[in-house]
This record gives C-alpha cells, structure tokens and sequence, in this order.
C-alpha cells in the first residue's frame, strides 16, 4: 500500500466520520452542537477512491463513543479526531506522519455514508454500518 494509501486507510477508518463544529444562523449568533451517544457503538467502515492515486477501497472498524469517534484498537501509528451530532452529522479529521485527511457526512440508523478528501491528492466516497453498540 502506498504512503498516501496509508494515510486514506487511517482517515476514514476513524469514520468514519466531527460536528463540533458551529454553523451561523440567519442572525448571525453562532449555535454550538453537541456530540451524540445515540450512534456509539462498533462501526464497519468502507471506503472508496474516486480519485488520486490511493488504493482503490479500504474496510475498517472505528468505535464511537460518547458521541467521539475513536480507533476501534489500540493502534497509536496515526492520531483521529471526529464526532458525531444528534441529526447524525459527523467529522472526523486524521493525520499520520505528515498527512491529513478528513471525513465528511451522516449516519442515519445503522447505516451512514459521505465523502473524504486528503489535501489535493485523492478523494472518495465512504459508507458505514453499525456492527454493535456500547
């Protein structure tokens, strides 16, 4: 697998996945959103390059919890950060050596799907189903 193939495999491994993020509305007030437990749980996680010269898929489990997405092992070769909201939004953003990717998109039920880019390079397509919760 290629470095940046790597790096792809890690970004949506995690997805899988923040919306910690704050939107404005129309006043211009900011409204903060709050992670979600409502999605914890084990997730499978399938990815797919539409783009750039990363390996074509990828499968991978990622845990949620308390609303935080998380590696679903132990493995400390990359560092993730993402979680997901209440309406299911969820963000996950990923780095290892000097790459960083992010994740975007929704998870509904047991299912979930969205898009992922790492910088200029590659860009794809994700989606996820719920394998067990917490």
């Amino acid at each position: 697998m290629s470095k940046l193939g790597g790096l792809v495999t890690v970004a949506l491994a995690g997805v899988v996945a923040t919306m910690m993020a704050t939107s404005s509305d129309a006043a211009g007030k900011k409204k903060h959103y709050t992670r979600s437990a409502a999605y914890d749980g084990l997730w499978s996680v399938s990815i797919r390059t539409k783009s750039g010269p990363c390996d074509a898929a990828y499968r991978y489990p990622a845990r949620i919890v308390g609303g935080q997405i998380l590696p679903a092992e132990n493995d400390f070769s990359y560092q993730i950060s993402g979680a997901v909201v209440s309406s299911g939004a969820i963000a996950v953003m990923v780095s290892k050596g000097l790459g960083t990717a992010t994740g975007y998109g929704r998870l509904h039920g047991a299912t979930g799907y969205g898009r992922w880019t790492a910088g200029n390079q590659c860009s794809g397509t994700w989606s996820a189903m719920r394998r067990a919760a917490n």
